[in-house]
């Protein structure tokens, strides 16, 4: 309270007339003074009051209001660049992580179906694994300064500055401080050829132009000083040896000595790893990799070499002597406790990989950068997005493809420059390194997902076309959208709900005043022989009343939770109404915690897949509600170009601990994690092949389910992008991929939504999906030229699920692609290296999808050989060198070509899967110049767990050459019908006078003139049994 005080003014005192006048004058100014002193201290004291109201108010606001906004929103300035000096400085590992990390590693590795038929009961693992020895070595040496020798730094091109002060704001000073070199460019570099894949379309948001990384100020000089070996011997498997070095890197806790192995694991595959040599370091348990403790390698596809002076090494192709992974002439190897930086110079400017991004196929060396930590991040070009996949596929001028992968969890950099050369810098781990010699491009992914893990065999029916959106609102908008789907007559398998089903955003719930009725339409979907998937997000409601909500009280119980630096559970805010906090996938009973939500759920939903969605992990705070600690986790000494400015924006701080390490590490796994455990549970709970779709994903994601792209934006640079994100997962072992058809984020349109929902009918996933705020996107919303459309292409996958289905039978096994950039099969044409507009299904089937606004044509590149129209049959181009060609787009029809040498298996179109199976099979031959072709078909129940262990499948291989057709049937585990009903035979000179099928004569038979084709119909021939088609003219 304020207080104020006044003193009046005393009368003058007199005697005498004079004295009483002025007496009197005197006490009249006196009062007039108090008064207006009185009301001068009443307006002080109002606008005192005023000023303190408001500031009251002001305070409130932002207390009540703007600051959890911001913190939301990681506008109070977490994600700016810590001071020097931090609170505290923790340790990135420990040895205990060493011990949990290696028993979760091999209760996932050992994780089979006599553990699944055991039960939940038997979902949990123990810590009996043994600590890995490290190997000792030599003393570290100690550090001396470096000097620049003079002239060192002239003569380095542009091109081949190595940046040795990457940061936002480097400096001369500490830039001659690493003994490194310091030259301005002011200038934007320029390009000396253009690049080869330009864009179509302009993206709608981010980044709208293509701007260069600025070359570095601060580079390395030529004969600057790092690690040597100090001895490199031979070993059973190859190499092994140590480096040190005698100056500081400029980072802290540099390792001064390292150990170097070279393991020659086959002949296609060289592993070399770079470790501490005196204390164990984070190294991810996961995927999980082959341990090869004897090499089979007898002729090897690559050499390698090392030069001891100055520590660099190469891998080179042995036939033509070509460095495939060369540090020589490259920056040099950095290797301190939080930032590991190795280079190399690439033989050819054609790379691909890196992901996950926006940045489309053939990737850029002209001074960019990829960032790979994984991120809720709405898709834009230049940002880092929901997965991290550190391994690329490069092609050599000799045509031939070898690829890269760094087994390494942390947050990085991957810098590309136009020398051509790439840089990793990462902020913890090791440097464990794989380079597989291909020689082909799907060699090369054979390789990597013999590595990885092989990709799951999904159910027939996930083949199929999926239906969402966020925000139905109620079970009954849910079955109006369902009935009229099916009513169009468009080909449709699987109904999906987002998060709105559920009662107040919690897992494991369903909305009783909505979505009371769910089970009820479930149950009917499941009649119409179709399915049912909803999301589960993997973050729990923290806030329930205790005994009300199971998943938050057996978590706690359990000890499940990730914890806080207080060993607490660490808490923050997601969809649910107050917190969340989130299960740690790593635990040793967090598959059995899992399982137990998923089963009792199913109890009373029977979905048939699992959507898991926000996994990065997302949350809605950056950090906690009072944001992270201030230490080297939550503000490393270098931090890659993350979105936001910190590693904790939008998700968890780096100091939450999992079971196996703190999020520092962990974080990029946690939707691998999340995906291993709820495939899991589906197998347990559904006894069934499990289907789940992960935003989040890690390498190692395709053995346990597949991925969507997220929230992409619904416009015609999202649409044309989608390709190049389908054919990237296809290259990271995620065959199961597919964008939100027709976007998900803003408003489509009906041009846009009928070619996208073209171009969706050959995704591997197919699933239309879009966000509660914009208009309806199902086909039926938006007119019938998006049902015709829809329909029309819809039908023509649903023909092609056999050849799909055996596309990932092969891939399952062998793991080359389902989905193919066209310089897959063609990699001696270089014109395909850019192609991004068109692509493959496997070796046989070309998709031309029209990706502009108002076209009825589209123009193709058709590589060498023989190409037919998929409609009718007829050829469009012939044998010959690869050319542009013009191919007719109506508006309901997408561009599908079959290459010549190809038989493709097929059946007849019903509106779901399990209807289409009972329809019977079909065959398309289509020879190439020599009257040839090949082709297979798997087949089994579409649903059983391990169909291929347990021979529970049928394989037939398909041989034609002219006038005859040999079928042979390898494996006949499959015991339900399976009959040919149709064969088409391209390009036939003339109709045939005779067709005999398995040695009886087939009557019916047409003959279309124009296309050159002749169809064998009416047909009800076993497939499993080996026999002969022929015909004569």
């Amino acid at each position: 309270m304020v207080q104020i005080s006044s003193k009046l003014s005393q009368t003058a005192k007199g005697d005498g007339e004079a004295a009483a006048a002025a007496a009197t004058l005197l006490a009249s100014k006196g009062a007039t003074y108090q008064e207006k002193k009185k009301r001068h201290l009443q307006c002080v004291v109002t606008g005192l009051m005023i000023l303190f109201g408001l500031w009251l108010t002001t305070t409130i606001i932002i207390i009540l209001i703007i600051a959890p906004y911001c913190r939301e929103r990681n506008l109070l300035g977490r994600h700016s660049l810590p001071p020097p000096s931090l609170n505290q400085n923790v340790p990135t590992y420990s040895e205990t992580d060493t011990h949990r990390l290696h028993a979760y590693r091999d209760w996932v590795k050992n994780m089979g179906k006599k553990e699944i038929e055991c039960g939940i009961d038997c979902l949990f693992y123990s810590l009996d694994a043994p600590v890995e020895k490290q190997t000792q070595a030599p003393v570290k040496p100690s550090f001396t300064s470096t000097k620049l020798p003079s002239g060192q730094c002239e003569d380095v091109p542009l091109s081949e500055r190595f940046d040795c002060l990457p940061s936002a704001l480097p400096n001369q000073e500490d830039c001659v401080a690493r003994g490194c070199c310091w030259k301005e460019v002011l200038e934007v570099p320029k390009r000396e050829k253009p690049f080869p894949a330009p864009r179509i379309h302009q993206p709608t948001h981010g980044f709208s132009q293509d701007v260069p990384l600025n070359i570095p100020f601060c580079y390395y000089p030529k004969d600057y000083h790092g690690y040597h070996f100090t001895n490199l011997t031979p070993s059973d498997m190859g190499y092994q040896g140590y480096m040190s070095r005698n100056s500081p890197s400029g980072y802290s806790g540099d390792v001064g000595t390292l150990y170097f192995e070279v393991r020659m694991e086959t002949d296609s595959r060289i592993r070399i790893k770079i470790t501490d040599s005196s204390q164990a370091r984070w190294e991810t348990p996961l995927p999980i990799v082959p341990v090869v403790n004897k090499s089979s390698a007898t002729q090897t596809l690559y050499k390698f070499k090392a030069r001891l002076n100055d520590g660099t090494f190469t891998v080179s192709r042995d036939s033509t002597d070509q460095p495939l992974f060369s540090t020589e002439a490259a920056a040099p190897l950095t290797y301190s406790d939080q930032f590991l930086q190795l280079s190399t110079i690439l033989p050819s400017h054609f790379i691909y990989g890196l992901g996950e991004h926006l940045d489309g196929l053939l990737l850029d060396t002209f001074w960019t950068r990829r960032v790979l930590w994984n991120l809720d991040q709405i898709p834009e070009p230049g940002k880092n997005l929901y997965g991290s996949h550190p391994f690329y596929l490069a092609m050599e001028p000799s045509g031939e493809a070898h690829g890269v992968f760094l087994l390494n969890s942390n947050a990085m950099d991957i810098v590309l420059q136009p020398l051509p050369a790439l840089t990793y810098r990462v902020i913890g781990g090791v440097l464990d390194l794989y380079v597989f010699l291909g020689p082909t491009p799907s060699d090369v992914v054979r390789q990597y997902t013999e590595v990885v893990g092989r990709p799951f065999l999904p159910p027939y029916w996930s083949l199929g076309y999926h239906q969402c959106r966020f925000g139905y609102g109620s079970t009954n908008r849910t079955r109006e959208v369902w009935q009229r789907t099916r009513d169009a007559g468009i080909p449709f398998d699987t109904q999906w709900n987002d998060i709105d089903y559920m009662k107040d955003h919690n897992d494991f719930t369903i909305s009783s005043d909505t979505y009371k009725n769910l089970p009820q339409l479930v149950q009917d979907i499941h009649k119409a022989g179709m399915h049912y998937v909803p999301i589960f997000d993997p973050g729990v409601s923290a806030s329930e009343t205790p005994g009300t909500y199971p998943p938050w009280d057996e978590g706690l119980h359990l000890g499940v939770f990730v914890r806080n630096h207080t060993n607490q559970p660490f808490i923050g805010k997601v969809w649910n109404p107050v917190s969340t906090a989130w299960p740690d996938f790593t635990h040793p009973l967090g598959t059995y915690y899992w399982s137990r939500q998923m089963e009792r759920f199913h109890n009373t939903l029977p979905y048939d897949g699992a959507w898991i969605d926000m996994n990065e992990p997302s949350n809605f705070w950056s950090g906690s509600s009072k944001g992270c600690l201030h230490n080297n986790l939550e503000h490393p000494p270098f931090l890659p170009a993350v979105e936001g400015g910190s590693l904790y924006y939008h998700t968890l701080c780096m100091s939450a601990q999992h079971h196996v390490g703190n999020h520092y590490n962990v974080h990029n796994l946690f939707g691998l994690t999340e995906a291993i455990s709820t495939n899991i549970a589906l197998q347990l709970v559904r006894a069934k092949r499990p289907f789940v779709i992960s935003r989040s994903t890690f390498p190692g994601q395709g053995v346990y389910g597949g991925h969507w792209t997220g929230d992409v934006w619904s416009d015609w640079f999202n649409m044309w992008q989608s390709i190049a994100g389908i054919l990237n997962f296809n290259m990271f072992g995620v065959p199961m991929v597919g964008a939100d058809i027709c976007g998900f984020n803003g408003n489509t349109t009906t041009n846009l939504c009928m070619r996208w929902m073209q171009l969706g009918a050959f995704y591997p996933f197919s699933r239309n999906h879009n966000t509660d705020d914009a208009v309806d996107q199902d086909p039926v919303a938006l007119g019938d030229r998006v049902v015709r459309g829809s329909r029309k292409a819809l039908m023509q996958r649903y023909t092609l699920l056999p050849y799909l289905y055996t596309l990932f039978f092969n891939t399952h096994v062998t793991g080359e692609p389902v989905a193919q950039p066209l310089f897959f099969q063609f990699p001696e044409d270089e014109k395909t290296y850019s192609v991004d507009t068109q692509f493959l299904w496997g070796s046989a089937l070309m998709i031309v999808p029209a990706l502009r606004e108002h076209i009825t044509k589209v123009e193709a590149y058709l590589p060498q050989g023989m190409w037919y129209d998929w409609y009718g049959g007829g050829m469009v181009k012939n044998e010959g060198e690869g050319s542009y060609i013009t191919l007719p787009a109506p508006y309901d029809t997408i561009p599908l070509l079959i290459l010549g040498g190809n038989i493709l298996p097929t059946h007849v179109p019903g509106n779901t899967t399990l209807q289409s199976r009972k329809l019977g099979h079909g065959l398309v031959i289509a020879p190439d110049k020599r009257g040839e072709a090949r082709g297979q078909l798997y087949w089994d129940d579409g649903d059983s767990l391990d169909p291929v262990s347990s021979q529970t499948f049928s394989h037939m291989l398909f041989e034609s050459e002219s006038g005859i057709l040999r079928v042979t049937c390898s494996t006949r585990g499959y015991t339900g019908p399976l009959n040919l009903r149709y064969i088409m035979i391209l390009n036939v000179p003339q109709n045939a006078t005779q067709v005999v099928v398995a040695d009886k004569t087939a009557l019916n038979y047409d003959y279309d003139t124009n296309n050159k084709v002749l169809k064998i119909k009416e047909l009800d021939q076993p497939l499993m049994q080996n026999f002969t088609v022929t015909w004569k003219f």
